[in-house]
């Protein structure tokens, strides 16, 4: 049996010859938001590039649902069943809320030109059916309203709701979040903690990088600590806040 549905094991990648990823090594439980904290420079977002597979770290292994992904393109890696979630700005700005959705939702009819051809009424079936998982996931995430306007046009708040909807159209088990709150007002990050629970009580599991150690407090069931590419500490976010080495590495010794 599998510890988890996510293992990392002994990450290790340097730039330069700096270590950015010194040995990093823990599991996602399946059906849980284990949240990945630490200081800036941390390593946070190396690790996500490394598992996502943007960056080929040197050594070490990641292990999705027992499968070694270490090595896939991030496109494997996605139909595998793992989707990242990216700033918006790395997409598409000129393309709509609703076109922006339908281009990640799986198995688009447009991508395989030969399927298209033979099974044109496959794909107009499909084509809808991804239309109307678009039109649910923009209703979801309270983004109806403006599922016509350009990406450039929404708030910043509507954008980082627009991230989690895209991550979402793939279908994902496993979902990799980078900050999906930030920027955001209380309010907001209130409803988006909500949503974040909400897809795992449906089965799903997240991975997230965040800064707002109020919204992890409340959403999170395991917290695993990193400082200086290593992984320092994990467990509870009350086990981790008491961990004095957590305390020296991430508040400098404040609480």
């Amino acid at each position: 049996m599998h510890q988890g549905l996510m293992e990392v094991g002994g990450l290790r990648l340097s730039f330069g010859g700096l270590a950015a990823l010194d040995g990093v090594s823990f599991a996602v439980a399946p059906g849980r938001i284990t949240a990945l904290i630490g200081p800036n420079g941390a390593g946070k977002t190396t690790l996500f590039n490394a598992v996502s597979g943007l960056v080929r770290p040197q050594s070490g292994s990641v292990r999705l649902e027992g499968e070694e992904i270490l090595g896939l393109k991030p496109e494997q890696i996605t139909a595998r069943g793992m989707v990242r979630s990216f700033q918006i700005a790395r997409g598409f700005p000129k393309l709509s809320v609703f076109e922006h959705l339908m281009l990640y939702g799986q198995d688009q009819p447009g991508e395989n030109w030969t399927a298209a051809l033979l099974g044109a009424a496959a794909a107009r079936r499909r084509e809808q059916a991804l239309a109307e998982q678009a039109l649910a996931v923009a209703k979801r995430l309270r983004l109806a309203h403006v599922i016509d306007n350009q990406v450039t046009a929404l708030s910043g708040g509507q954008k980082k709701l627009l991230e989690i909807g895209r991550a979402l159209m793939a279908e994902p088990r496993l979902m990799l979040l980078d900050e999906p709150a930030a920027g955001v007002n209380p309010t907001l990050a209130e409803e988006i903690g909500d949503l974040l629970r909400a897809i795992v009580a449906e089965g799903r599991t997240i991975l997230l990088v965040e800064h707002d150690m109020a919204l992890i407090e409340r959403i999170s069931d395991h917290v695993v600590v990193m400082a200086a590419g290593r992984t320092l500490a994990e467990g509870s976010f009350a086990q981790v806040r008491d961990n004095a080495e957590v305390q020296d590495a991430y508040l400098g010794g404040a609480r």
